[in-house]
């Protein structure tokens, strides 16, 4: 469903996942365990913030097609008859 990460956002990632785990839980977690986390949270969690950013784009193509009608409505000319 979802595109791959980049070799470098992917390490990104897995960095800030080990320190994540450092900082707030007092864990050194390795290679492996970052990667099984990343794996696990693009699994679950990414169909969620996936879903929420679909919505949002609707939401904000909904508004501009409003505006757009409302432009061309405004564009409209009197027909004398």
């Amino acid at each position: 469903m979802f595109s791959q990460l980049s070799k470098d956002a992917k390490e990104m990632i897995k960095e800030e996942i080990k320190s994540f785990f450092y900082n707030e839980r007092d864990e050194e977690i390795g290679e492996i365990a970052s990667d099984s986390f990343l794996d696990f949270c693009m699994e679950k969690l990414g169909p969620y913030f996936y879903n929420e950013g679909v919505q949002d784009a609707i939401k904000i193509i909904n508004e501009r097609n409003m505006n757009a009608e409302e432009d061309l409505y405004s564009l409209k000319r009197p027909v004398s008859r």
